[in-house]
C-alpha cells in the first residue's frame, strides 16, 4: 500500500516570521491608540511673543478681552476653545484652537495703514489686512485701541466676525486715524 504523507518543505521555520508579523501589528496598533490619545488631549497653553503693544493695559484693551467669547466657530476646523496662555503672557492677547486664531489689543498703529489703504467693514468694524505668510492678520482701525486677529489658513472668515462683533459692541468708534 502506497501511503501519501505530506512533506515539509526545507527551509527555515516558520515561527519567526509569525513572531514578525505579530510584532508588525502589535506596532500599528500601538501607533493607532497613542495618535488616538494624542489627537484627544487638549493643546497645552499657548506660548505668544510678546510685541509693542503701549496700549495693552488700557481700560478698553481690558473691556475687550473681558467680553470675548470662550469658543470661536472654526470653520472646517470645527469649534475653537480659548486656549490658555503661556507665562508670561503678554498683555492684551488671546487665543483659540490649535493651529490658533490670535488676538492682540493695544497695538502701534499698523504702518500699513495709509489714505489709500483698502479696509474691509466686518460687523460695522473697519479692518485692515495684512499680509502674513503663515497667516491672515486682520486690524481694526475704527477704534481708540487698534486691535490685531491673527487667523491661520484653514479657520475660515467665522472667527474674524464674531471677534469683529464683540469689538463693535465693547469699544467705541473713531474715525480712521491716517497721515496725510
Amino acid at each position: 500500500m502506497f501511503s501519501s504523507i505530506a512533506a515539509r518543505p526545507a527551509g527555515a521555520p516558520r515561527w519567526p516570521l509569525g513572531i514578525a508579523l505579530a510584532l508588525a501589528v502589535a506596532l500599528v496598533v500601538g501607533v493607532l491608540i497613542a495618535a488616538a490619545m494624542v489627537r484627544g488631549q487638549a493643546p497645552g497653553p499657548l506660548r505668544l511673543a510678546t510685541l509693542p503693544a503701549p496700549s495693552a493695559g488700557s481700560v478698553d484693551c481690558v473691556r475687550l478681552l473681558a467680553a470675548l467669547p470662550e469658543k470661536l466657530d472654526g470653520g472646517e476646523m470645527g469649534a475653537l476653545e480659548r486656549r490658555q496662555l503661556a507665562a508670561p503672557a503678554p498683555a492684551g492677547t488671546a487665543g483659540w484652537g490649535e493651529p490658533p486664531v490670535v488676538l492682540r489689543c493695544g497695538l502701534d498703529r499698523p504702518a500699513e495703514l495709509t489714505a489709500t489703504s483698502r479696509l474691509l467693514d466686518v460687523s460695522g468694524v473697519q479692518f485692515l489686512e495684512i499680509v502674513n505668510p503663515d497667516t491672515s492678520a486682520w486690524v481694526a482701525v475704527d477704534r481708540g485701541v487698534y486691535v490685531s486677529v491673527a487667523l491661520p489658513p484653514t479657520s475660515g472668515s467665522g472667527p474674524l466676525q464674531q471677534v469683529a462683533a464683540v469689538i463693535a459692541s465693547t469699544l467705541p468708534r473713531r474715525e480712521v486715524d491716517v497721515p496725510l
